[in-house]
């Protein structure tokens, strides 16, 4: 399937399960997942093909239920099937709405819902133009759904990640939500968002990108039209990668 007028062809997007749950403080939004089945759609319309790493946590995160006493293992598997529930939500928005062929494929096994996740298997779909969506996060404890858009978009060959944010339009040198002054950052190395722990990703997701020399762009979700735009080139949000070129 060939791209039209686009710099990227073949793209992972990571989802936060933050951006489910819209202007909502938990659960799912239908009218935010409505709002990204568009932008995907808009993206598939390229001829892009599109992998979406999807987070699960405006439903659990397993980190807060650790603190809260639960067994950090257990948590974590309770919130990959946070992510499963989110990604069947996007799949069904998907295709109900914009009639847009998609996968769900999860790396814990869920087969009555959605495929297992193989590589080979994931590339096909690719190939075919079906939109895929990473459920899961990399079916292991303590890994991060960022180490999982780091780990996919490796696997899959990606030409980039686009890390997509809720509500912040890319990478700042301090918080914007409490330092007013606080510099946005258009670039920065791999090791500039390591050694300054910006926020990017975590460090396992950043570490990998940096070994296999794959560019990040960090961005505003619910600026529309926005991953249409940085596909097709447009410097929007910042670029984290060995140098500003990427």
């Amino acid at each position: 399937m060939t791209s039209s007028g686009a710099k990227y062809s073949r793209v992972v997007l990571k989802l936060s399960g933050e951006s489910f749950r819209g202007d909502r403080g938990y659960g799912i939004d239908p009218e935010a997942v409505a709002y990204m089945a568009q932008e995907i759609k808009a993206v598939q319309s390229m001829g892009v093909e599109l992998g979406v790493v999807v987070g699960g946590g405006n439903l659990l995160r397993g980190s807060e239920a650790e603190a809260e006493g639960m067994d950090r293992a257990t948590a974590d598997y309770a919130g990959m099937l946070g992510t499963i529930i989110n990604a069947l939500a996007l799949q069904d928005a998907l295709e109900r709405r914009y009639g847009v062929v998609t996968r769900t494929l999860s790396a814990i096994n869920v087969s009555q819902v959605a495929e297992p996740y193989i590589r080979r298997r994931a590339i096909r779909h690719l190939e075919k133009g079906r939109v895929v969506l990473f459920a899961a996060g990399t079916g292991d404890p303590y890994m991060t759904t960022d180490t999982t858009a780091s780990l996919r978009a490796v696997e899959i060959g990606a030409k980039v990640v686009l890390m997509a944010k809720h509500g912040v339009d890319g990478v700042y040198a301090s918080d914007p939500n409490v330092d007013p002054n606080a510099a946005k950052l258009e670039f920065l190395t791999y090791m500039s968002a390591l050694e300054n722990r910006l926020g990017v990703m975590d460090s396992t997701a950043i570490s990998l990108c940096m070994e296999n020399n794959l560019p990040i762009i960090v961005f505003n979700l619910f600026d529309p039209g926005s991953i249409v735009d940085i596909i097709k080139g447009e410097r929007l949000g910042s670029l984290v990668a060995a140098e500003p070129g990427r």
